[in-house]
């Protein structure tokens, strides 16, 4: 009878640590992107999107505080449907040649309430700043194995991060200073992970 229960006490450990455990997702590039909005002459709104989005996602439900985020954005990936405006933000505002990723690392991921919220260090350019991202979290068993679904808006001003023609004085009369943006991001637990 002892050696039963020891087994079961064993066996519920077991299974207690291994959910409690932080988790890695990679992020899916073909079903991911990061969406934005910004006014342009003060009239109208363009809507684009970065469609290269990498990186990892470690979730713990248990423990919001063993969860971080790691996220890559190729800024050659830029696409609002012109090709001639696509140009000239690679070009003049983005310089994606010089600069051809934007990051964000989270330095602390917490829940306020029902609310998750990732702070870390967002790259764009030669600009780094500590930023507070509001996120939504579903988790998921799939065909493909495990997977986590994330999703958040924030806006950002473009001129802190030098997203701006050098040769012209930039008030935001021709492109709105703030930008909305928002992420929709699929990632699924590597396999070789899937059997620990």
């Amino acid at each position: 009878m002892k050696k039963v229960s020891s087994a079961l006490v064993f066996f519920l450990a077991a299974v207690t640590l291994s959910f409690g455990q932080a988790q890695e997702y990679k992020i899916d590039p073909v079903h991911s992107s990061a969406t934005f909005k910004v006014r342009h002459m003060m009239v109208s709104t363009v809507v684009g999107r970065f469609t290269d989005v990498e990186g990892t996602i470690t979730y713990d439900d248990k423990d919001p505080s063993k969860s971080k985020v790691d996220a890559v954005i190729k800024t050659a990936s830029v696409n609002t449907d012109n090709n001639m405006r696509d140009g000239d933000l690679k070009q003049n505002y983005l310089e994606v040649e010089k600069y051809p990723e934007m990051k964000f690392s989270s330095t602390k991921v917490e829940k306020r309430g029902d609310q998750w919220v990732a702070t870390g260090q967002l790259t764009i350019k030669d600009v780094t700043k500590t930023v507070e991202l509001p996120f939504d979290i579903t988790k998921a068993d799939t065909r493909m194995g495990p997977a986590v679904g994330v999703s958040s808006d924030f806006k950002v001003n473009r001129n802190d991060y030098h997203v701006a023609k050098a040769s012209m004085t930039d008030n935001g009369a021709t492109v709105g200073n703030d930008i909305s943006i928002e992420l929709n991001v699929e990632a699924h637990q590597p396999k070789s992970a899937q059997g620990k």
